[in-house]
């Protein structure tokens, strides 16, 4: 896959073909796998660019999640369609004076940003997820952009009933972490690729956990590490590894081109985001397997005395909203104007 990927992730789902952009109601199609077939070569017959393999996966997660980049002759996979036009969705129950009332911050795209159609891509699942819910209510959402702030005091002492978008730790395996003592998660929104970043044609590969022992990896401070701790893998803990926590993705990078570390490993977009910022196409590239999946959730304070109420209504609406086209018409459209910017920066 890195040869695809040596023009950098840019255009990975850049969905707006001109023949698209005419059809205002475009649907999915399917295609059944065929022998010799890839995620790559399926999206370069659909979408002419190989790279943008990312929506194949995204339309397919539920089947290539496991597996990410491998599909089987008789494999049927969704092949999604888009319209043109990338207009935010209405918002009728979003209201100054609501009954229900959420906090999110900027800066974050292509999931929440105020300078995105419908504040973003987990801003508009938000909305319609509460739309879709049974017994909807008026809500309203703040914009505080010191994210430090959303989980306390805001949440915590109940200025706000909801917050979005947040990792989850692995509650399961450390009950104690802050986030999983004092917050109730939502059923993910979306999922989230973590990649490792490599200098191209250094030879590191990461085909299982066995190929990552003994390296030294770069992920900005601040920044979760849950998942290099999870059960079966504890890189941390036993001192498998070497995590260098640099100030900003920025200073990993360059940590990475010094040659002090050998991955700098981030999400897929933040990833992209940088390597473009800092003119690193074709020098730096991610590894084919994703390192882990991480979900982006809504939470809310175990203290709230409505917590598990407004909880298990939000996850009502979301579901419903999985089921539905609109759902995956609202990924593709934020996933499509994010690659597309970045294509044409």
């Amino acid at each position: 896959m890195r040869r695809v990927f040596n023009a950098l992730i840019a255009p990975v789902l850049a969905f707006a073909l001109p023949q698209m952009a005419a059809a205002q109601d475009c649907q999915p199609s399917s295609h059944t796998v065929q022998p010799g077939e890839t995620v790559f070569t399926i999206a370069n017959h659909y979408f002419g660019d190989a790279e943008k393999w990312t929506l194949i996966y995204y339309s397919n997660e539920e089947l290539l999640k496991s597996a990410v980049f491998q599909v089987s002759p008789g494999d049927d996979l969704v092949i999604p369609c888009v319209a043109g036009q990338r207009k935010a969705d209405a918002t009728p129950l979003l209201q100054d004076n609501a009954e229900m009332k959420l906090v999110t911050g900027s800066n974050y795209a292509p999931f929440t940003d105020r300078g995105w159609p419908g504040d973003g891509m987990v801003t508009e699942l938000v909305n319609a997820a509460l739309e879709t819910t049974p017994n909807p209510v008026s809500y309203s959402v703040t914009w505080e952009d010191d994210w430090s702030k959303h989980l306390f005091p805001m949440l915590d002492s109940k200025q706000f009933d909801m917050g979005f978008p947040w990792l989850k730790p692995d509650c399961a395996s450390t009950p104690n972490n802050e986030r999983c003592k004092n917050f109730h998660f939502s059923d993910p929104l979306v999922e989230v690729l973590i990649l490792l970043f490599v200098r191209e044609g250094s030879g590191i590969t990461y085909e299982q956990d066995a190929d990552v022992i003994g390296k030294t990896l770069c992920r900005p401070e601040g920044y979760f590490t849950h998942d290099l701790d999870r059960p079966g893998r504890e890189w941390l803990k036993k001192g498998l590894i070497k995590l260098v926590q640099a100030d900003s993705p920025k200073a990993c990078f360059q940590e990475l081109l010094a040659g002090r570390v050998d991955a700098v490993t981030l999400n897929v977009f933040l990833g992209a985001t940088t390597i473009d910022d800092m003119g690193l196409r074709g020098a730096v590239v991610p590894l084919d397997k994703p390192l882990s999946v991480e979900g982006l959730h809504v939470v809310i304070s175990k203290k709230h005395w409505r917590g598990t109420t407004h909880l298990y209504r939000f996850n009502a609406g979301l579901a419903a909203l999985k089921k539905s086209d609109r759902y995956a018409q609202i990924v593709s459209k934020h996933l499509g104007e994010f690659w597309d910017q970045l294509k044409t920066q």
